[in-house]
């Protein structure tokens, strides 16, 4: 026989009209009370990670837009500048760097090629190694953007200082090994991809 479903008194709030002004604390709370032995620890910690996400990649979409490029083709850009002169690399390398597979890091390649970001050429030494440099304007665009992206970001973690800032560092470190450990998948990928 199907439970019916318990409606609020006119003086009871739904979880998140929290008085605690930590909704996820509020539905803990109501998870222990609705069934009590329901695991309720991860709550304070996952609800809060998943929000960040979703506000961090929102605003970063906003900055990227604003900037008129995208995330794919900056995430490319960044890592061949980030490698260093000549800013040449190949594409396993590229995609091993940017942790996405071999067709998404060439698709990434051909649109930046074709906007003039990049340049390809037959690599040394192996057959079928193809080398990408990034070009004077890919370079430019690198480092018109990377400031705006990631200034932006350290603006929106400034209500943390230098200290909580490196132990939450520390602590997401540790929680991410763990849970790969578990989930027996070392994979890391962008925030909602496959």
């Amino acid at each position: 026989m199907a439970r019916e479903p318990v409606k609020a008194g006119k003086d009871e709030r739904y979880p998140t009209d929290s008085a605690s002004g930590y909704p996820v604390q509020d539905i803990a709370a109501a998870w222990v009370r609705e069934r009590p032995g329901t695991p309720v620890s991860s709550i304070g910690i996952v609800t809060p990670i998943w929000r960040l996400a979703k506000l961090l990649g929102d605003d970063r979409r906003r900055v990227l837009a604003q900037a008129g490029v995208d995330a794919a083709t900056l995430d490319l850009l960044s890592v061949l500048r980030r490698s260093g002169p000549p800013y040449t690399l190949s594409t396993r390398e590229l995609s091993r760097r940017s942790l996405v597979t071999a067709g998404a890091i060439s698709q990434r390649i051909a649109r930046a090629e074709r906007e003039g970001l990049v340049t390809r050429r037959p690599g040394e030494g192996r057959p079928r190694t193809v080398d990408v440099t990034l070009s004077r304007a890919g370079h430019d665009l690198v480092e018109e953007t990377v400031d705006q992206v990631l200034g932006r970001e350290a603006e929106l973690i400034g209500g943390l200082d230098s200290e909580q800032q490196d132990r939450l560092t520390e602590l997401l470190q540790l929680l991410l090994q763990d849970v790969q450990h578990r989930l027996g998948d070392t994979r890391i990928t962008h925030v909602g991809e496959d």
